[in-house]
């Protein structure tokens, strides 16, 4: 059963175990606290963790399509076979 945080119109807030059907209102649980007490949500913590939070992970502005950091690597610096391989396709043909 979950552990639902609920505040009263009064401002007293308190937690409480109730399964998942209960309803959202009811009274103040408080010593002579006769007040509304609604369920107030809280949002869940998220914690980003492994690769992929870096702003080098993602697009740039003028980039079209996603690229990861090895193929980047590899385009800024080609390799010596692969610009003699295209080379020497062309002047042989």
């Amino acid at each position: 059963m979950p552990l639902y945080q609920y505040e009263c119109t009064k401002g007293h807030s308190y937690e409480k175990q109730q399964p998942f059907g209960s309803p959202v209102e009811h009274p103040c649980e408080h010593a002579r606290c006769k007040a509304t007490a609604k369920r107030v949500l809280i949002p869940p913590q998220v914690h980003f963790k492994g690769s992929g939070w870096y702003k080098t992970d993602s697009r740039g502005s003028g980039s079209t399509s996603r690229r990861s950091s090895s193929s980047a690597a590899s385009d800024a610096d080609p390799g010596p076979s692969s610009v003699g391989a295209s080379t020497s396709d062309d002047t042989s043909g």
